[in-house]
């Protein structure tokens, strides 16, 4: 649960709405998911060509159509709670709403733990392996992240009502990605200096 402060300085409740609890669970699954991809064509060396080819075919999908995953949540839902009227949706609730929600935001964290850990893992494994001369950044990136991700697991509430687990969280965020760019670059350089010494 994520916790906010009105300007009376009182817990308030949560302020999210159904619009930005959606676009909040997209945007991370969609981040994650590319990352991950990133991360397995770097770490495999992946020739360019077949990343050319992931791109187009990434280009033509279209993207998530919201109605039709609600679609497949709702008959899910229905197949495991068939006593609750969730093909009419328009009669839930808040009770059922609840259900919903919290079934979404739980699967939601699974699959985004899931893909940062294994892309944790890769980089880590990777770093260990290969003579980059940035995998140290690599590897504080890693070990960071790992731990900042259990801000997000194990959330409380604001310390006498000031920061809480989500906001150390994104705290933690900003030194790991600048971190996380400065090796990029670095990667970006060693990588175009190693190709050129191959084609002379």
């Amino acid at each position: 649960m994520r916790y906010a402060l009105t300007s009376s300085s009182k817990p308030s409740g949560n302020l999210d709405v159904d619009l930005t609890e959606k676009l909040d669970y997209l945007s991370a699954v969609a981040l994650l998911g590319f990352s991950l991809i990133l991360a397995v064509l770097r770490v495999f060396n992946v020739r360019d060509e077949a990343a050319r080819n992931l791109e187009n075919f990434g280009a033509r999908e279209k993207l998530f159509d919201n109605r039709k995953c609600d679609g497949e949540i709702i008959k899910m839902m229905y197949d495991c709670c068939g006593s609750l009227d969730f093909m009419n949706v328009s009669k839930w609730s808040g009770v059922e709403r609840l259900i919903l929600l919290d079934h979404i935001a739980g699967l939601n964290m699974k699959v985004c733990l899931a893909m940062g850990m294994l892309q944790l893992i890769l980089w880590a494994v990777w770093a260990g392996v290969t003579c980059h001369p940035s995998r140290w950044k690599l590897w504080v990136v890693a070990i960071g992240g790992g731990l900042a991700s259990l801000l997000e697991i194990y959330d409380f509430p604001p310390y006498m009502g000031f920061v809480d687990a989500h906001a150390l969280w994104h705290g933690t965020t900003i030194p790991l990605t600048h971190l996380w760019w400065s090796f990029v670059r670095g990667d970006s350089e060693f990588r175009t200096t190693t190709l050129i010494k191959k084609a002379k």
